[in-house]
């Protein structure tokens, strides 16, 4: 099985960013209206591409993390948090989650951060098994947080030390 590129995004990535966020998009794991359609911006003002980590397989674009802070207090500055995860479709059960979830640990890591956080639906198995996998523990739980296609969802937020 090849194994993915991990690497920094950059502006150039931006279609295929969009691309992707558009084919994987989900109530699954999505709280927000899908992108809009032909093209929204995938890189945001205060998510640009120093925030995102992509992964590549034979050359492609297969995923991508987002990496950000959880607030805008400077006594929060030691914690980030994993606001975005997706992989594609044909790239799922390929490690290609894993290694960006590992990089994106060890790149929090670099920017001298202590814990990393983030918030996972609770019908979001997969992703739970494997934030828990890497090591992430409940740390709470706001029950019927969403209410998505019909159902009310908790919001699970999980987090772990650097």
């Amino acid at each position: 099985m090849p194994v993915p590129c991990i690497r920094h995004a950059t502006p150039d990535d931006e279609d295929g960013l969009g691309r992707l966020d558009r084919e994987t998009w989900s109530t699954a794991h999505a709280v927000t209206p899908p992108p809009r359609q032909p093209y929204e911006p995938f890189f945001r003002p205060r998510s640009g591409p120093r925030d995102h980590l992509v992964a590549e397989l034979d050359g492609r674009l297969v995923g991508y993390i987002r990496l950000g802070f959880p607030t805008e207090l400077a006594s929060n500055a030691h914690v980030r948090q994993i606001r975005g995860l997706a992989v594609s479709e044909e790239a799922r059960g390929k490690g290609v989650g894993r290694a960006l979830l590992r990089a994106a640990v060890e790149d929090a890591r670099r920017q001298g951060a202590r814990r990393i956080t983030l918030r996972v639906l609770g019908h979001n198995t997969t992703a739970r098994k494997l934030y828990e996998s890497e090591g992430f523990v409940v740390e709470g739980v706001q029950p019927e947080e969403f209410h998505l296609d019909g159902v009310y969802v908790d919001d699970v937020l999980m987090g772990r030390p650097l």
